[in-house]
């Protein structure tokens, strides 16, 4: 079995975080670990409260030696000084098939990072990188780029690959119509267009984690990178198509949707 570590925060209500990575990965037929960058109080209406890990504990995480990832998605990480350790430990093990999902944005808008630590993550985290995934306030965060339109998306998109040097899997969701989303390639080398039809359906929390959580499956299972995306958006589609509809808030995909057998059955 290949297996995976998610580098990420915990979300306590399940749906986005460590445990969205999780359920992702034995989902898509990978044994799946976890570092924790930090715990958060929170439920589909919000966050209570964030407790960071300090560097000293990420940097003890004992994975590597003992179970190699075959490949690692990285989350939420807030602090330069947690990024400086993550960065550290993936070079000293030589870690493959690296996800950096770059979560620097809130729902409501609110930059997550402080531009020192977004400026580390971008030198530090981006050229260790296989793919990066960010979405359109993300992307234009990187880019200091105005997003209206997918003209603006598509050129915001070259311009992080060419200067980052990095593969971007830029995410069109947050705009209306489709859920369509673009991979450049590192240097704006090439590009691919993934189509993709929008589902109604408002419980939309934690579906960066499980993407980029599922593209980190397949690539440690041996697919490429385009089909490893192709696979990722297919099991989410099924996940927000699945309906499933828990809390008060913006509520979690259905991350089993796919799963069968014996003990899975009500």
């Amino acid at each position: 079995m290949k297996k995976v570590l998610t580098i990420a925060g915990s979300d306590s209500s399940g749906g986005a975080g460590v445990q969205a990575d999780l359920k992702t990965m034995l989902a898509n037929g990978v044994y799946g670990m976890s570092a924790i960058t930090a715990l958060t109080a929170q439920n589909t209406q919000g966050v209570r409260m964030v407790q960071e890990a300090t560097p000293e504990f990420l940097a003890a995480d004992a994975v590597f030696e003992d179970i190699r990832p075959d490949a690692v998605k990285v989350g939420m990480v807030a602090s330069p000084a947690l990024i400086h350790v993550i960065a550290d430990k993936l070079k000293a093990y030589k870690a493959e098939h690296v996800v950096v999902d770059p979560v620097m944005v809130a729902t409501s808008g609110a930059k997550l990072l402080v531009d020192e630590a977004i400026e580390v993550l971008v030198q530090e985290l981006f050229p260790l990188a296989e793919v990066i995934t960010p979405n359109i306030p993300e992307l234009s965060v990187l880019t200091g780029a105005e997003i209206a339109d997918e003209f603006a998306f598509e050129q915001a998109a070259k311009k992080l690959a060419a200067e980052a040097k990095v593969n971007v899997l830029a995410k069109g969701g947050h705009f209306a119509g489709d859920a369509s989303d673009l991979l450049v390639l590192a240097g704006g080398e090439g590009e691919q267009w993934y189509r993709g039809t929008r589902v109604a359906n408002p419980n939309t929390h934690g579906t960066g984690c499980t993407l980029s959580s599922a593209i980190a499956a397949n690539l440690a299972k041996g697919f490429d990178l385009d089909e490893s995306i192709g696979r990722a958006k297919s099991y989410l589609f099924g996940a927000l198509l699945a309906k499933m509809d828990l809390g008060k808030g913006n509520g979690p995909v259905d991350h089993g949707w796919n799963l069968h057998g014996d003990f899975f059955e009500n």
